[in-house]
């Protein structure tokens, strides 16, 4: 048996090809005078490289030289995907590397929305691997409690299913600052603890503050965050504010403190958060209107005898007595959800479906908006009154925890507003809300004006009333159409029909919480949903005459829990001819 040589000819050896590999090099670059015997091949392959480089790049060093190759092979601050389409819809958007920071993380809201919508996010592969949460409270917490906090309001209230490897990586970025609003100790911490994120998860700098505190608190936490820097990005990252309502009790504190909160951020970097507006069926309103041609054509003054919008819960104020007294019902709902609802149901068609582009219509409605000439006539304030609601007794506004016996605070605020423009002229719009109401539901109501000629005898068409489209914000999201049909049988009979479409039915995903878009958004920076200030002044515009009146003006009507609100609210609408819809 013989053992085989090796091959002198089997290639070359190992030396011998990196000696080609840049002999090819330079002679493709055009150095000459590159060998050197006293040089290895791996060390004239570099210095051939460098010299490469340099020819490529004339005037600059060695330092900016590695430099520009290291930002070159590291973009830090693009994040957009090479490989995917621009107009490819089917993707949905990611955040790109971010943060989230949030003041007042031991509250409700926190734990029952904001929370959780973040790990939907994350469940649904909607947030960046490295995503960061940091928790800001007067609580004597470490970061393994915040965590724990998290997790139980996670496995509480998350509407997605709970996954260990995905709960596993978001608590990995997850801090927690104890201290208060005025401690600069705490916030130099929060400084430290964003610095040490952006090096150990890649968060990049880029942060968003939620303000997830009482109104009172929003001035002292924006100028802390400027005090100690933390309002200012570094080069090629972002950092922005989000605000809860109520934003300002009144114009003029509306103004302060949007003058205040600009002085810190610039107007683009500040989300304000009405939570409606993230809500699946607000945002079809649009769809509903600009991408069907069988609506926006009756959509106007020829057609449409009157609009409706509702938002009636069937709870009472619980807990929130120290909050809810002196704002009442006008100022938390009116000014902010039924005032954009109604925005959205009365505006023109959009250039684009981009912020800037729905901020110059909804503004064009606000400006048009006039109130009554009779306030006392076309406005309605009320207050629940003890009753049996659910099966049980429930006590009255003036009875519960915390409420002055003598408050003139509205539980229920109805009013009519004209919009005095082409498409809307001598159309009424009546806005309502009120807690301890017959069912918690919130909708729109477009009412049609009745045919005007029917050929059918009077008894025929007695159970027939308006055509109306009804889109139902909440709780069960679709849409009603709801027009005349003719009753099975010999007669010409003809009674009102309902032709339904639910959210629930016709999709096979079902609709995000509302905290999960907006959140996403504010990451996206996307403020296609988000009030600007100028639609802030501009509601308060609305609002303020009718609050003024009120104050100078009577008291507040009573109306039994579980009802529908005062008489005096039925008998504005009667007196215009027309009642208020049963939903």
């Amino acid at each position: 048996m013989s053992k085989k040589l090796p091959d002198p000819d089997a290639g070359e050896t190992k030396a011998t090809k990196e000696a080609k590999e840049v002999r090819d090099a330079q002679e493709a670059a055009g150095v000459a005078d590159a060998e050197s015997p006293a040089e290895t091949p791996a060390q004239q392959r570099e210095r051939t490289l460098k010299q490469i480089r340099e020819q490529q790049n004339p005037d600059q060093g060695p330092e900016q030289a590695r430099a520009g190759k290291a930002s070159a092979q590291i973009p830090v601050h693009d994040w957009s995907n090479p490989l995917r389409d621009p107009q490819d819809r089917r993707l949905p958007r990611i955040a790109g590397p971010s943060g989230l920071v949030i003041f007042g993380v031991t509250g409700d809201l926190s734990r029952k929305k904001l929370m959780p919508a973040v790990y939907d996010l994350a469940n649904r592969g909607l947030l960046p691997p490295g995503f960061s949460l940091v928790g800001f409270a007067r609580r004597d917490w470490e970061d393994q409690d915040f965590a724990e906090v998290v997790h139980q309001a996670v496995k509480e209230h998350a509407r997605t299913e709970f996954r260990e490897e995905v709960w596993q990586q978001l608590s990995e970025g997850m801090r927690f600052i104890p201290g208060d609003f005025d401690d600069d100790n705490a916030f130099e911490e929060l400084r430290r603890a964003v610095d040490e994120l952006d090096a150990s998860r890649g968060t990049s700098g880029n942060y968003a503050f939620y303000l997830s505190v009482p109104p009172k608190f929003f001035p002292k936490v924006v100028q802390q965050l400027k005090k100690h820097g933390l309002a200012d990005a570094p080069e090629g990252s972002w950092r922005r504010a989000v605000i809860e309502k109520p934003f300002g009790h009144d114009l003029r504190s509306a103004q302060e403190l949007n003058a205040l909160v600009h002085d810190v951020f610039e107007p683009d970097q500040v989300f304000r958060i009405d939570h409606y507006l993230g809500k699946e069926t607000v945002q079809n309103i649009l769809a509903l209107r600009f991408a069907n041609q069988m609506y926006e054509p009756i959509w106007n003054r020829s057609y449409v005898d009157h609009v409706q919008i509702t938002m009636a819960e069937d709870i009472g104020i619980g807990g929130r007595a120290g909050y809810y007294d002196g704002i009442g019902a006008a100022r938390d709902v009116i000014q902010n959800h039924l005032l954009q609802l109604m925005a959205l149901t009365a505006m023109e068609e959009p250039a684009s479906f981009d912020a800037a582009s729905l901020l110059t219509e909804k503004l064009k409605v606000f400006r048009a908006v006039r109130l009554p000439d009779d306030l006392g006539e076309h406005t309605v304030r009320g207050q629940y009154a003890g009753g049996w609601q659910g099966g049980e007794q429930v006590r009255g506004y003036l009875e519960e925890d915390g409420i002055d016996p003598a408050s003139t605070t509205d539980t229920y605020a109805a009013m009519k507003l004209a919009i005095d423009n082409r498409r809307w002229a001598g159309v009424p719009f009546y806005l309502r809300t009120g807690k301890r109401l017959g069912r918690r539901v919130t909708e729109i109501a477009v009412v049609f004006q009745r045919a005007p000629h029917s050929p059918f005898d009077q008894t025929a068409t007695e159970e027939l009333g308006a055509n109306a489209i009804v889109i139902r914000v909440q709780p069960d999201e679709g849409m009603t159409v709801r027009f005349g049909s003719k009753v099975p049988g010999t007669s010409m009979e003809i009674r009102d029909v309902s032709m339904d479409f639910a959210y629930g039915e016709s999709f096979t995903e079902s609709s995000p919480e509302a905290y999960e878009r907006l959140i996403l958004d504010v990451l996206l920076g996307d403020a296609n949903l988000f009030p600007r200030h100028q639609e802030v002044e501009e509601s308060w515009r609305i609002l303020d005459p009718v609050e003024e009146y009120w104050a100078t003006h009577g008291k507040p009507a009573q109306y039994a829990s579980g009802s529908w609100g005062p008489e005096e609210a039925d008998e504005m609408l009667a007196r215009d001819g027309r009642s208020w819809r049963r939903p």
